[in-house]
């Protein structure tokens, strides 16, 4: 049976149209996907993100739990209200999935996992969790809105009291704080996001959901779709779980070896073939194409090297950059040889090109 988030006779009331994600019934645009974008790089956008998986952790060894669990190092969280950008590997060093981990204090930390992979990765922590003592609470009573833009930051601050307003103003990039007793309930604010601008990322009670996204319609920021954060996504640089990795693909074969920390004699699964991969190189890279060509980059389509074949992971048309751009995963090795794509039987030149593609909402 498709779900339904506590927003959903919200997006039919504003005319989105909806599809089934990841057995969600999501909004994927409510007129115009290309305005929602421009929206969210010039102004402020919000997109209904409840369908995200909220687990909070809690334990007097959840520090030592964690260590194991993820490819980057539970270690940086120092302070209460920081956050860690991670995967969490298999044996193999497979991405099973990237996730936001939040330090709420104490023996308290809080994970934001995707939505399509939320039964194998609660199985998963679960069973981890289990020699270390850990409590595994999914906490499915909670929604989200993520409020994205260069003005995101300043419609939510206006929503809230002149205490809460300077608490989340205050706050740095990966950071969050708890807000107890605002109009629309208790609040966890963080700021991060998925779009490569500035904003929040608001966890709320379903009882004050559609409170607060009423409240941000009247301030003024409009909603967008599926669609819209996915070109955005995209242009920032960011990896879609799925479509640009997956539990055959390491950190490194997805350009998220920033992501993993080798500190020394901390046991976290996958180390060793990350640590081989680290020394020697991995076998396969992943690479930004923009093609100067009319036409759209796809997903699956065959790229061609000097060093053999790969394909194209995600790809979509850039609203921001007026072209196509695309993620490949290609043998590894030089490519100052030139790169193309087989587009229906004919070969086209591509640029391989550093990403992210966009940095707060301009061309890179």
């Amino acid at each position: 049976m498709t779900r339904k988030t506590i927003l959903n006779d919200s997006h039919r009331a504003l005319g989105a149209r909806m599809v089934d994600f990841g057995g969600w019934d999501m909004p994927i645009h409510y007129g115009s996907q290309i305005e929602e974008h421009h929206q969210v790089r010039r102004d402020a956008g919000m997109f209904d993100v409840s369908h995200m998986t909220v687990v909070d952790l809690h334990g007097d060894q959840v520090r030592p739990f964690l260590r194991r669990l993820l490819a980057n190092s539970i270690d940086k969280l120092k302070r209460p209200g920081k956050a860690l950008y991670t995967c969490m590997l298999n044996a193999q060093g497979g991405v099973i999935d990237d996730l936001i981990v939040y330090f709420l204090g104490g023996d308290r930390f809080r994970l934001v996992v995707n939505a399509a992979t939320r039964e194998k990765d609660l199985a998963w922590i679960t069973a981890q969790a289990v020699p270390f003592g850990v409590e595994v609470a999914e906490r499915p009573e909670l929604a989200m809105i993520a409020v994205q833009g260069p003005n995101a930051r300043d419609r939510v601050a206006g929503l809230l009291d002149a205490d809460a307003a300077a608490t989340v103003s205050a706050l740095g990039k990966f950071a969050a704080a708890e807000l107890a007793g605002t109009r629309f309930g208790d609040l966890f604010v963080a700021r991060t996001g998925y779009t490569g601008e500035d904003g929040f990322e608001v966890v709320v009670s379903d009882a004050g959901a559609v409170a607060l996204w009423d409240a941000l319609l009247r301030a003024g920021v409009k909603p967008a779709g599926l669609g819209a954060r996915d070109t955005l996504r995209l242009e920032a640089g960011m990896n879609l779980y799925g479509q640009d990795m997956d539990d055959t693909v390491t950190p490194y074969e997805a350009a998220l070896g920033w992501t993993v920390a080798l500190d020394d004699g901390r046991a976290f699964n996958g180390r060793e073939v990350l640590e081989a991969q680290a020394r020697d190189g991995a076998p396969r890279q992943m690479i930004g194409l923009v093609m100067e060509d009319k036409g759209v980059l796809r997903h699956g389509q065959k790229v061609r090297t000097a060093h053999g074949e790969g394909e194209i992971l995600s790809g979509t048309f850039s609203p921001t950059l007026g072209k196509a751009i695309a993620f490949a995963r290609v043998p590894a090795g030089d490519l100052s040889s030139g790169v193309g794509v087989d587009i229906r039987g004919r070969e086209v030149p591509v640029r391989v090109v550093k990403f992210p593609f966009v940095r707060d909402g301009k061309p890179v």
